[in-house]
């Protein structure tokens, strides 16, 4: 028995709250019939998408102590006061950027002698991201884009998707939903977008290559995509490398000006950072040929790739407006704004759907290496270990030991 591995799913404690989960109940189940030696045990929660009583039912207990189990599973980041010390934990902690309203929680983390394994920093060998929520972020982003520009226009009306039991009642929503001639684009070519696209074929909306996009007309709705290496090339040359591009951002310009004045939406979700130029500039929106009427910022950083964000939205309160003249944040709907849509927390409208996604990858890429004395990919995304920060993450020091300038 002293070679049984005990592991707990733990209650969201981070407001606003998150009702995601690492497992499903029949995962957790799958997990423990396969892996004999684990037990699975779930922190009652009632705000969680599935219910204490759906884990009961398949035989995972339900247990407020943790304090028994070796590695626990969370979602989102957790208040200082209820991280148990000397545990393995694995969450999204948002501290490999230096974030400034995390500092404390990974300094508590350090001082409970806890190995944090970030799932964003889980990778495949050639560098990609193996967990992530990106593909419902995009599903339920683009249809609070088309949503958000149903309601301005007064031309059509989607129901909220968190008002949905799970994605199959989201499909049976659109059936007999008729959209007007609308052009949209897409930008990125991740999950993001491929949850956007599968959208697009929902609803029936048909692709055109970007060159046909910018010049034709249509009498139906379409969408383009616009991957990186459309959207920018060098300066000097005209060209696009993908690593190159991520080393010198600053030596691309961004091409997307032109589709601008075509566009009635745009589906945001490619990569920015600091150094990469945003998709066009706030003075744009003040010129008479800027047709965008709705924005769904699904990369959604603040004044980035789209300088009309303006900071988060709610799923309360998806959308709001952006005067193009003054650039001031204003009530969503009205005539000379360019309506916004930047909700940080997305998948959270579909998270029953959006759970079995990330636990399914969790359980093909992840689990079985955790179990393991030694494994790389487990090694290179633990940020702590034994009251320190890892070889690979020696860069945080001054920020956890509060001494750099956040």
């Amino acid at each position: 028995m002293e070679n049984l591995i005990h592991i707990g799913l733990i209650r969201e404690e981070k407001h606003p709250h998150d009702n995601r989960v690492a497992f499903t109940p029949k995962q957790c189940q799958w997990i423990m019939h396969h892996f004999p030696k684990v037990r699975i045990y779930v922190q009652p929660s009632t705000i969680r998408a599935f219910s204490d009583e759906e884990y009961s039912r398949e035989g995972i207990p339900l247990q407020e102590d943790l304090s028994n189990c070796q590695i626990l599973f969370g979602i989102k980041e957790i208040p200082p006061e209820k991280l148990i010390p000397g545990k393995t934990y694995l969450f999204f902690s948002h501290t490999k950027k230096k974030q400034p309203h995390n500092q404390k929680m990974l300094q508590a983390i350090l001082q409970k002698n806890i190995t944090l394994v970030d799932y964003e920093c889980l990778v495949h060998p050639d560098g990609q991201r193996i967990l992530g929520f990106g593909f419902f972020a995009g599903v339920v982003g683009a249809h609070n884009g088309l949503m958000a520009y149903g309601e301005k226009t007064h031309s059509f009306h989607f129901k909220r998707v968190y008002t949905m039991h799970d994605f199959q009642a989201l499909i049976g929503h659109y059936f007999g939903i008729k959209l007007p001639p609308i052009k949209i684009i897409i930008t990125g070519s991740g999950r993001v977008a491929a949850g956007a696209l599968e959208i697009m074929g929902l609803l029936g909306i048909k692709y055109i290559p970007p060159e046909e996009y910018l010049i034709n007309q249509y009498a139906y709705p379409v969408y383009t995509q616009l991957k990186a290496g459309e959207l920018y090339l060098r300066k000097n040359d005209k060209t696009y490398s993908r690593s190159d591009f991520h080393q010198h951002p600053e030596s691309y310009e961004c091409r997307f000006l032109p589709y601008v004045t075509v566009s009635d939406i745009l589906i945001n979700g490619i990569y920015w950072d600091h150094n990469i130029p945003p998709l066009f500039q706030a003075q744009d929106l003040k010129k008479e040929n800027f047709n965008i009427k709705v924005i769904a910022d699904i990369t959604d950083d603040e004044q980035g790739s789209i300088p009309c964000n303006l900071g988060d939205s709610t799923i309360e309160k998806p959308v709001y407006g952006v005067d193009k003249a003054t650039m001031q944040r204003t009530e969503p709907y009205l005539k000379e704004t360019v309506d916004m849509m930047c909700v940080g927390n997305l998948p959270n409208e579909l998270p029953r759907d959006a759970s079995q996604y990330f636990g399914d990858q969790l359980m093909k890429y992840v689990f079985e290496a955790l179990l393991e004395p030694q494994n790389e990919m487990i090694d290179k995304a633990t940020i702590t270990k034994d009251g320190q920060l890892t070889s690979y993450f020696e860069y945080l020091n001054d920020y956890a030991s509060g001494n750099s300038e956040i």
